[in-house]
């Protein structure tokens, strides 16, 4: 069966088309600027060159059109004609607590999700927006939405409360979600295989380490704790994210700046993290060539970002009792391994040691860990898109 999976934002839309029997992808893309004037299409077919066509797309319905047409264009296409699609998988930010697994997308569900919009305010309506657009192009395809949220719903209450009147998570459900849910899911299962062992044998710490960041700590085949909150906001330092902060400076910045709380939340998603501290740059590349050429707030933002990390870890392993797998993965995780690297040796109390030659691969699944390490400690590229795509074939 050929799967196609949908991650639909605001004004963008990724997709991929996977074989679900050799789990190969066939042909992958990116719609950019829907509804903005220069709106474009990137595709690429299997063992092809990526193609760009500017076209316009008012709305997510035109963009996903435009998909469509790609994978069946007869130049360069990778189907024939849509009957070749089984199913279509979308990306959902948040499920709230409705949802603790992946769903097949009838109308009482998507009612659901729409009730959920208030947590990913953001997020969600782009969500929908894609999950409606297909269902006028695919009529009677099946489809499935695969939740961000869901695979932290196994927390226990001393995870996910927070300390407020209790009053607020009752009638408007505010609590710790997590995010990146998907990634932390197909990361440890595989982190398992890797290892050898049974996935319920094991505690896993896996970062998920990009521009967007949070750690989770999977005990036993069920995720018990994660770094981001009831929003994306709240854990590690990020690319443009402030991560954990005082409350109180939100208050005390507001009155210096003369800020709103919109205006006081700008700074901390948008202009606080990485950016904020080194006045350089949100991407990792960058900051680290800079701090290489001398840049002193570049060195402070890259040891700030390492710092955070570290204590995570820390307060996993005694979340767990003890740990026996830490995996990276995302964007720097997978691709940093000057951060891996510090990032680990500030965990020598564990009896963790690195193999530095493992620890220069790039690409695909290894141990970066000595053979002698009392944790093993992996890299592991994310696919969130065939953890999906597996998802979406299981329900369908």
């Amino acid at each position: 069966m050929n799967i196609l999976v949908i991650n639909c934002g605001s004004s963008s839309l990724k997709y991929q088309l996977i074989n679900s029997d050799t789990e190969a992808v066939l042909a992958k893309g990116l719609c950019e600027r829907i509804g903005i004037e220069g709106s474009q299409i990137t595709y690429q077919p299997a063992g092809g060159d990526k193609e760009v066509t500017v076209s316009p797309m008012p709305t997510h319905t035109q963009a996903i059109q435009l998909v469509l047409d790609a994978l069946t264009n007869e130049k360069n296409g990778v189907i024939k004609s849509l009957k070749e699609v089984g199913a279509v998988g979308h990306r959902v930010v948040h499920g709230g607590e409705k949802f603790t697994s992946s769903t097949l997308l009838t109308e009482d569900a998507i009612k659901a999700i729409e009730e959920c919009n208030d947590l990913a305010p953001l997020h969600n309506p782009a969500n929908l927006i894609g999950i409606r657009a297909c269902q006028e192009l695919m009529p009677g395809v099946p489809m499935v939405a695969v939740f961000d949220t869901a695979f932290h719903q196994t927390m226990p209450e001393e995870a996910y409360l927070y300390g407020l009147p209790y009053e607020y998570y009752e009638n408007y459900k505010v609590r710790r979600y997590g995010f990146h849910g998907t990634s932390h899911s197909f990361v440890s299962k595989k982190a398992a295989e890797v290892a050898g062992k049974p996935y319920e044998d094991l505690k896993i710490i896996v970062c998920h380490l990009g521009n967007g960041a949070s750690l989770s700590a999977v005990k036993n085949g069920k995720s018990v704790d994660t770094s981001m909150g009831l929003t994306p906001l709240e854990g590690l330092i990020m690319g443009t994210r402030s991560g954990d902060m005082d409350p109180a400076i939100m208050e005390y910045i507001a009155k210096k700046e003369n800020l709103d709380i919109a205006g006081v939340m700008n700074v901390l998603n948008k202009k606080s993290g990485v950016l904020g501290l080194s006045g350089v740059s949100s991407d990792f590349r960058d900051l680290e060539e800079a701090a290489a050429a001398g840049n002193d707030r570049a060195e402070k933002a890259l040891k700030a970002y390492n710092y955070r990390v570290v204590k995570y870890i820390g307060a996993y392993v005694a979340a767990m009792d003890g740990v026996d797998v830490i995996a990276f993965t995302a964007g720097l995780g997978e691709n940093g391994k000057s951060t891996r690297k510090a990032i680990c040796d500030h965990l020598s109390y564990l009896g963790i040691k690195i193999d530095d030659e493992a620890n220069s691969i790039r690409g695909k699944d290894v141990v970066i860990s000595t053979p002698d390490s009392k944790v093993q400690v992996m890299v592991i590229p994310t696919n969130e898109e065939l953890a999906i795509a597996r998802e979406t074939l299981a329900l369908v």
